[in-house]
């Protein structure tokens, strides 16, 4: 797990612009069959009545919506793992596939909500189903667009409060043109915890992070450091013990000198055996070694990484579990009690401990700045895989809803409040949401990865697992939060304890934050406008 370049500019040298492009040309090619094979099966799935313009330029835009959370959402899920140097961008991506498409195909639902979030009432009785469609369509667009200026910038903003933004602003616009609503369509409250989470989910974020990787930093690196330091003065005193017992050697006698090395011959065989007495030693040059020696079991080098880290780990699979169980896997309704969701949590956390104590224990006679570096990839590795597989089977329905619900108005010319989600949609979103991870998730990724801080494993570990308990945490409570501003905060909690926070930075990315939903509300009324004006409304 060598450190990467964040591919965040294009590979130097004919060989690493070749290996891209035919990555470029894989990638570009299953998105082109993917777009063809949903766009065919769509066709049949809503029938000869449907309007055929309406449901290509409605594919055209899910797909481009779902590719623009590749770029953003997933890119910053997985910016602090690539910062780190745990994982390539493409063995990111290859996490993302595998994850992020099957928590989209198996856990993602098999109905959504047709208004997202309930954040504006919407009338079935007053509201023609295409006006409805008009709606959906503009909100994927408004969202999409302004995602893509957001991604090229570097910005990681929400993908939820952008597609909230979209349904408002075409909602309204919509509700004005028929005299249906206006303003008071919009559920101002709902708006108020949406600006409150601007404030609150990063705060949360790096209040967590702060404190859990202050005491990862001061229990397991800082005492690395001090271990590392420690071994590195026995080794030099190993070192001037030869030196010096070469010189003297050297000035003996040659009877002496014989003696002497069939004596350092019995005390090498001797300290061979595990259970020798270090008074059988007959030579000062062993008998020093031993002294020298005995100062690496003082030392204890590996006491954090077999204490500290297991235990962490374990913390960590109770957190990535829960997420999993109660967020994740939610959709497939899988009936476990309570008891019994602890019971599968309890069993994952010693499961864990044990493993990563085992794996502590095989590390002990490597570098400690390795060691430490490996532990730390591989449960950062864990974590983003957890987070992968529970953003593809939550967040993908931001282009799914409102996707799903055109898609269901098509078919049955009626709005309904619940819509199928055909499995197909799920796939084809999950392809063109890896496709845009690959294309330009890159520049989220520098930003997140290594422009807030500069990532360790262990700092990135601590920054997702933080990320990841406030997420649950605020689940549970209620409170209004959004994961993309959770990770940026923790992150920069980060940073506040290396003294490394990037804050200049964070300026435009929270003025992105705050303007993403008029944006998005502002390009989707624009568009609404022009759709009912094409196809009549």
């Amino acid at each position: 797990m060598s450190q990467p370049s964040l591919a965040a500019a294009p590979s130097t040298g004919s060989s690493g612009r070749s290996g891209d492009l035919w990555w470029h040309v894989g990638f570009g090619g299953l998105l082109s069959v993917a777009i063809v094979w949903f766009t065919i099966w769509a066709f049949g799935y809503t029938g000869p009545q449907a309007n055929k313009t309406i449901l290509l330029i409605t594919i055209v835009f899910a797909v481009f919506m779902a590719f623009n959370i590749g770029g953003n959402d997933v890119a910053n899920s997985f910016g602090t793992s690539v910062g780190a140097g745990t994982l390539t961008i493409k063995q990111a991506l290859i996490v993302a596939a595998v994850f992020e498409v099957g928590g989209a195909v198996l856990a993602g639902g098999s109905v959504t909500d047709t208004v997202r979030k309930g954040i504006v009432k919407l009338d079935p009785e007053l509201l023609a189903p295409m006006d409805f469609a008009y709606i959906m369509m503009s909100a994927l667009l408004g969202a999409a667009l302004w995602l893509l200026l957001a991604t090229r910038l570097g910005w990681p903003v929400s993908t939820t409060h952008s597609i909230v933004g979209g349904i408002v602003g075409a909602a309204v616009t919509v509700g004005f043109a028929t005299g249906t609503g206006g303003w008071d369509m919009v559920q101002w409250g709902k708006i108020a915890t949406i600006a409150a989470s601007w404030v609150l989910s990063p705060l949360l974020g790096g209040v967590v992070a702060w404190m859990l990787f202050g005491l990862v930093k001061k229990h397991i690196l800082v005492y690395n450091e001090k271990a590392d330091e420690s071994l590195r003065k026995i080794k030099q005193e190993r070192a001037e013990l030869r030196t010096r017992h070469k010189s003297a050697f050297e000035r003996l006698e040659e009877i002496q000198q014989i003696s002497y090395t069939n004596a350092m011959v019995r005390d090498a065989q001797l300290m061979s055996t595990d259970d020798y007495d270090p008074d059988e030693l007959e030579s000062p040059y062993y008998r020093e070694l031993h002294r020298i020696n005995s100062q690496v079991d003082d030392v204890n080098a590996n006491k954090a990484l077999e204490t500290w880290v297991p235990l962490l780990a374990a913390l960590g699979s109770i957190v990535i579990g829960s997420m999993l169980l109660f967020k994740g896997l939610k959709n497939l309704h899988l009936n476990i009690s309570e008891v019994g969701n602890y019971i599968i949590l309890g069993m994952i956390a010693v499961s864990v401990w044990m493993a990563v104590f085992i794996f502590a224990k095989t590390l002990k006679n490597r570098a400690l700045s390795r060691s430490t570096f490996l532990l730390f990839s591989w449960m950062q590795v864990f974590t983003a895989s957890a987070f992968a597989f529970s953003h593809g089977s939550n967040d993908i329905a931001n282009a799914i809803g409102p996707f799903a619900a055109v898609l269901d108005v098509l078919k049955t010319e009626h709005v309904n409040k619940e819509v199928a989600v055909p499995a197909a949609a799920m796939l084809a979103m999950g392809i063109a949401l890896i496709s845009g991870l690959w294309f330009i998730g890159r520049y989220v990724i520098k930003t997140v990865g290594s422009d807030l801080t500069k990532m360790h494993p262990a700092s990135g570990f601590s920054a997702e697992l933080s990320a990841a308990g406030v997420v649950m945490l605020a689940s549970v409570l209620g409170i209004p939060v959004s994961s993309t501003h959770i990770l940026i905060g923790s992150v920069l909690g980060v940073g506040i304890v290396n003294k490394a926070a990037n804050w200049k930075l964070m300026k435009p990315i929270g003025m992105a934050w705050v303007i993403t939903l008029p944006v998005a509300a502002i390009i989707a009324a624009l568009c609404v406008t022009v759709l009912r004006a094409l196809f009549g409304g």
